[in-house]
């Protein structure tokens, strides 16, 4: 297959002229245990089943480390999911993480080797999809040794560790930016990042209403860490809020593990007249997650590259607050690239102040052109057909591996 281009518009409908030929199929996926690679893998999962045509059987797994994220949404799916040991090189310096280090990379890492070892021996899957990141280490080094079918998605402008050390060995890799970094750019296929559908249908108002309980008064300003929140995010927007609540109604997904101190943080900060228009989240399902997308005026987020993907998707204004500590500075680079565009706007964490902050966002919400231009640049920045495309391509691929 010549695929090393993007084809956002060329792809053909997946079509099989002898189905009865077509075996049951097993798909596996892998990749990190949090939301940047689940949510991708969702989509394109739910895309190939809906182009999959009615007689052939397509059955999924996935391989990676303990998620709750994962274990509740592939369940739904009927993804069936097995959990190995996994380890990660951290960065920064101190004893405990060379002690980490360690551990990770003599006993966690080999430990999840062999595990995938003998779940993918048995399981003998047509094909590997890659999301990439710590979690997908030992699959993709199991893959390799059994010499299993591969393909990657990398999310970011520059490439994780993980996807740049199996680029050699994989049969395509589609990308989410233009001029990624660090693969070969013979296989690569831009695609964009796969977004769930789902959040790209404007949902009613009492739809709304229900799920996150907000009927618009004044501006809605969504503020959002990721999928495991952000304490340096949730704690500029403690700072901010008994400057912002007069002006503007708040949405606040602020994370799992830290929303009991902010619970108490916050119901001494607000005056009781303005809580109605405070609305925390510690986590956002994806029907409460489409809802908030689509009342919000403006969306403040981290710079991973699935959040920036899906406000794109629903054509959004956004201010993106880069992680300072990603990893090759991916977050920093992605956030540019897209607000270079003309997407939005981003503040890096060593220039931001509480006043600053409060006054970037009242002015941008308050520039009606500008929010205007940044909605119709976000929409073309967006790349909808994304996880409809990788499905034609793994399908495509299928029919001709299977037919051979």
């Amino acid at each position: 297959m010549n695929m090393n281009h993007d084809k956002n518009n060329e792809i053909p409908k997946f079509t099989v002229e002898n189905n009865s030929n077509f075996p049951k199929v097993k798909i596996l996926f892998t990749g990190g245990g949090t939301g940047g690679h689940i949510f991708p893998i969702l989509a394109i999962i739910r895309e190939i089943k809906k182009i999959t045509p009615s007689n052939i059987k397509i059955n999924f797994y996935f391989i990676g480390p303990e998620s709750k994220i994962s274990n509740k949404l592939f369940k739904k799916e009927d993804i069936k999911i097995k959990k190995i040991t996994t380890g990660k090189k951290r960065r920064y310096s101190s004893f405990s993480s060379f002690i980490q280090n360690f551990v990770d990379l003599f006993f966690r890492i080999p430990i999840g080797i062999i595990q995938s070892f003998f779940y993918i021996f048995f399981l003998s899957p047509d094909l590997m999809i890659s999301k990439g990141g710590y979690g997908a280490f030992p699959s993709l080094a199991v893959a390799k040794i059994l010499q299993v079918p591969t393909f990657l998605h990398e999310s970011d402008i520059v490439s994780g560790a993980v996807n740049k050390m199996f680029s050699k060995y994989a049969l395509e890799i589609f990308v989410s930016f233009p001029k990624t970094k660090n693969l070969p750019p013979e296989k690569m296929i831009l695609v964009g990042n796969p977004t769930r559908k789902l959040l790209t249908k404007p949902p009613s108002e009492s739809e709304i209403k229900e799920k996150i309980n907000l009927v618009k008064k004044k501006p809605v300003i969504f503020i959002m860490g990721g999928s495991q929140g952000s304490e340096r995010i949730n704690d500029l927007t403690l700072s901010v809020i008994p400057e912002l609540l007069p002006r503007f109604q708040i949405i606040h997904q602020c994370g799992v593990k830290n929303s009991k101190e902010i619970i108490l943080q916050t119901d001494f900060l607000i005056p009781k007249e303005l809580k109605k228009d405070y609305h925390l989240f510690p986590f956002l399902t994806e029907d409460q997650l489409r809802s908030a997308y689509h009342i919000s005026d403006l969306i403040i987020s981290r710079a991973g590259s699935g959040s920036i993907f899906e406000i794109a998707a629903v054509a959004k204004p956004s201010i993106l607050i880069p992680l300072p500590e990603s990893a090759q500075n991916h977050q920093i680079k992605n956030a540019y690239s897209y607000c270079d565009f003309g997407a939005g706007l981003v503040i890096e964490e060593k220039n931001i102040t509480p006043h600053l902050f409060a006054e970037k966002l009242t002015n941008l919400v308050n520039n009606k052109q500008t929010m205007e231009r940044m909605k119709r640049k976000a929409q073309d920045f967006s790349r909808p057909r994304s996880a409809e495309i990788i499905s034609e391509y793994i399908l495509e691929f299928l029919k001709q591996y299977c037919n051979n």
